[in-house]
């Protein structure tokens, strides 16, 4: 943890170790590293969950609800699905709902069957996905984000929620399954028509940096677009480079919206407004740094990976929910976080779950705009442990 500037903002390094002791942890009980894959834990199992898990044919994933939890939940699907190979069951998986798309890149889902499968039904998902798709379901998996909690074990803490979510199921299933930190699936790049037209026109050339403006609660976590051009002017003039920012919006419901806004001296910036997410997926990887709040998109980023498996370094700004559970625990996702975020994280609290008010009206104006492009170079010239 380095500070990096005033007021307690500090940069968290996506590789970081947390030691168990430093944070509310509950224990896992077992030593992971210690146990072969495959073996049974040393507690007991789900005996329900087993046994009608044990007779399914096909596996439904089923997200309807908000983008990120959606993608930070993906890693319990995951956990079932390795469950499942090991016990030897055969199930065919497909993905329904908004996601279906962006989860099929995951590498999750099998090859449609040429025959209808055989055995129960099993749902997972989020509650919306389990109400729409789980009325014909033996089994049905609620993958809520409030439900896990942070774990810890042989001395270090597991705060990432795709890791809580992986344990958790591993613990209800009884068996050590194969997958290691980090546990969140990544998402495959592909060819992309905005992304070459992009690419033809200039965009992607030289130096890219994205920055999400969307976000579901602009009032607290909206960095706004001055902010971000002011942070790349920063980092284009240590590069002594002309930098080019993608300002990636939500969808406001009207289709694509792409605009450019006024040059600067050192950057150009362009708009980019309901990109779907399958094509963000795809377009992320092209750039050499992504900032962005806490919200889908960033995990989004983070999650996307270039076709020789690599991924730029994406840096989450975290003003009052944890730092550490909101991530995707994969190494190049940072985070930069308020004193309020580093509490939330210390106690494995939510200020809306928990109905906490901070103890000063902490908005997305915490981050200095030259501080992050601190960050920023450093992350891109290898600096950073």
């Amino acid at each position: 943890m380095t500070a990096v500037a005033p007021a307690g903002v500090r940069f968290h390094h996506g590789s970081l170790v947390i030691p168990a002791g430093a944070v509310h942890t509950t224990p896992l009980r077992y030593d992971r590293d210690s146990v072969p894959i495959g073996a049974p834990l040393p507690l007991a199992a789900s005996a329900e969950l087993v046994h009608r898990l044990s007779g399914c044919g096909e596996v439904v994933v089923a997200f309807e609800g908000k983008l990120g939890d959606t993608l930070l939940a993906l890693s319990g699907v995951r956990a079932v699905l390795d469950w499942l190979r090991l016990r030897s069951v055969r199930v065919a998986v497909r993905a329904v709902g908004p996601y279906a798309g962006l989860i099929a890149r995951t590498g999750l889902i099998t090859k449609p069957q040429p025959t209808p499968p055989s055995g129960w039904r099993a749902v997972i998902g989020d509650r919306a996905g389990i109400e729409a798709h789980g009325s014909e379901a033996v089994v049905s998996l609620v993958l809520d984000p409030a439900a896990p909690p942070c774990w810890s074990s042989d001395g270090r803490a597991h705060p990432d929620l795709p890791t809580r979510h992986y344990l958790a199921l591993e613990r209800r299933l009884g068996i050590r399954l194969p997958d290691t930190a980090p546990f969140a699936p990544t998402l495959a790049t592909g060819p992309n028509n905005l992304v070459e037209e992009l690419r033809s026109v200039g965009w992607l050339g030289g130096l890219t940096v994205a920055a999400i403006t969307a976000t579901s609660w602009p009032e607290r976590k909206d960095y706004t677009a001055q902010r971000y051009i002011e942070l790349v002017e920063h980092i284009a003039e240590a590069q002594q480079a002309q930098a080019r920012l993608l300002l990636i919006g939500g969808n406001p419901g009207d289709g694509l919206r792409i605009a450019a806004k006024a040059p600067r001296r050192h950057v150009q910036a362009l708009r980019i407004d309901g990109m779907p997410a399958d094509g963000l997926a795809d377009l992320f990887p092209h750039c050499h740094l992504i900032v962005g709040n806490d919200t889908g998109l960033t995990h989004l980023a983070a999650m996307a990976r270039r076709r020789d498996g690599s991924s730029p370094p994406v840096i989450g700004l975290y003003s009052r929910h944890s730092h550490s559970k909101w991530r995707t625990g994969l190494p190049h996702h940072h985070a930069v976080a308020t004193a309020l975020s580093d509490r939330m994280h210390q106690g494995d609290l939510c200020p809306v779950r928990d109905a906490i008010a901070p103890d000063t009206n902490i908005h997305m104006d915490a981050f200095p705009p030259a501080a992050l492009a601190q960050v920023g170079l450093e992350l891109l010239n290898g600096v950073r442990p």
